[in-house]
């Protein structure tokens, strides 16, 4: 057995871990960060980047199958997986480099295997003990499925889909958020049928109602199939697909089933039980501050409970290595964290809904006004449809943004500024955006909650 002590002891290399441990070292501080599978964690590997790979991937097959209608002669013949799978691979590969080579730049040291906390001030690694002042918990998340339900076989969660070498020509999406419908848009444009399963009443149920219902509305556009409203009951597999039944006696054939019901933390049996972490169906808990029930351990990203987002999980992990150094970071609530759906649409919203703005506030409080994206230049361009959706409180700041549309993702930047600073419609409207570029849909939409609309009514 042999011990090193340091001053900070990061537990997982994920989004939120190898966040702390880089700012940590540039805060002065002695980092080890304690992986057992690749440093970047989901985000890099199996999730973020290789889909929206994917997702390009799907772009470029739209684009080239609606070519002629922007004067391009070309002719779509297909999909070409292992070229699509050497692409996506290539993007991973070159990332993680660049990943290893920042962590050792930074002097961060690096232990490979499993960790897990056996005190409030030590992480074992095998035969090697890791002793620090503090611990930061950050050990990610993985692809939950539904009680009864089992992995296997022609059912499949994300991972296993990103590792396909064949596309499906007929498939089931059990799921119809954010992983859900991403999958499902990718399929749908390298030519699968796609038919998603969602219990709630609308597909991606978090964004803001009126968001949801175009998102519905661009999916049956685009052929995509959905039940929503029924809860899954059961399904079985042969050597020719698989056969899924509702509670409601509806049934789906299919070749594959996709289960995309969210993700659970990975806490078990890496002693936090045992050191006395508290715990809530398997989410660590903690203060706003992040600081766990024990002092000196804290936990970051997708084990906290609250969004799982790879960008709240870089978040945390730099305000807890700021905490720890004393220098008082800004909370930033849940709400306030931009959210992007890169599906076709894209979806983006920051902050309340206009159910919950009311909620909070009362209906008489709240004001909201959408704008649509055939009035801008831009996304007339581009071929889109959409809205930006804007909510503020009645003689108020801005509170909320929605946004559906190709692109839109790129737009949250400055909606999400808006809305953490508090802004007042009549404050911004007189900045000027662009022309034509799609960030005039926000200008456009500040204008007219301002009570000044220019190209609207």
């Amino acid at each position: 057995m042999s011990e090193q002590n340091f001053d900070i002891v990061v537990l997982g290399a994920g989004s939120g871990g190898y966040a702390a441990a880089l700012r940590a070292s540039q805060l002065g501080f002695s980092v080890a960060l304690v992986e057992k599978g690749k440093l970047g964690g989901t985000c890099l590997h199996v999730g973020c980047i290789p889909t929206k790979a994917l997702l390009h991937s799907a772009e470029v097959a739209d684009v080239t199958r609606e070519s002629a209608k922007y004067g391009v002669t070309s002719t779509f013949e297909g999909i070409d997986i292992s070229a699509v799978t050497s692409y996506r691979e290539g993007i991973v590969a070159s990332k993680f480099k660049g990943l290893q080579g920042l962590i050792k730049a930074r002097g961060i040291t690096v232990i490979e295997g499993f960790g897990k906390l056996t005190s409030p001030t030590t992480v074992q690694v095998d035969d090697l003990t890791l002793t620090a002042k503090n611990i930061i918990l950050a050990t990610g998340s993985y692809s939950r499925s539904l009680p009864g339900l089992e992995i296997g076989g022609r059912v499949i969660t994300s991972e296993q889909a990103l590792e396909l070498d064949f596309v499906p020509k007929k498939v089931l999406v059990l799921g119809g958020g954010v992983i859900g419908v991403e999958f499902s848009s990718v399929w749908k444009s390298w030519g699968a049928d796609v038919q998603i399963i969602e219990a709630l009443p609308h597909l991606v149920p978090n964004e803001d109602e009126a968001i949801s219902k175009q998102f519905e509305r661009a999916f049956r556009k685009r052929g995509i199939n959905f039940s929503l409203g029924v809860r899954f009951q059961s399904v079985t597999q042969n050597e020719q697909g698989v056969v899924v039944t509702l509670e409601d006696g509806q049934t789906f054939e299919a070749e594959l089933l996709l289960v995309a019901v969210g993700r659970g933390p990975v806490t078990a049996n890496v002693g936090f039980d045992e050191v006395g972490i508290g715990m809530d169906r398997g989410f660590v808990l903690t203060n706003e501050r992040l600081q766990t029930n024990i002092p000196g351990v804290y936990a970051v990203g997708d084990i906290v409970p609250g969004l799982q987002l790879a960008h709240r999980g870089f978040q945390q992990g730099i305000f807890v290595a700021e905490e720890i150094a004393g220098l008082n970071p800004i909370v930033v609530e849940d709400t306030n964290i931009p959210k992007v759906t890169y599906s076709d649409p894209e979806v983006a919203s920051v902050g309340l809904t206009e159910a919950k703005a009311q909620e909070k506030y009362g209906p008489d409080k709240v004001a909201s006004y959408d704008y649509n994206l055939a009035g801008n230049g831009k996304s007339h361009i581009i071929g889109t449809s959409g809205s930006v959706k804007v909510v503020r409180v009645v003689d108020g700041p801005i509170i909320g943004v929605h946004m559906i549309g190709a692109r839109v993702g790129e737009l949250i930047g400055e909606a999400q500024l808006a809305v953490n600073w508090e802004a007042y419609p009549e404050d911004v409207a007189p900045l000027i955006h662009a022309h034509p570029t799609q960030n005039e849909a926000l200008g456009e939409a500040f204008l007219a909650i301002a009570g000044k609309p220019l190209h609207a009514l």
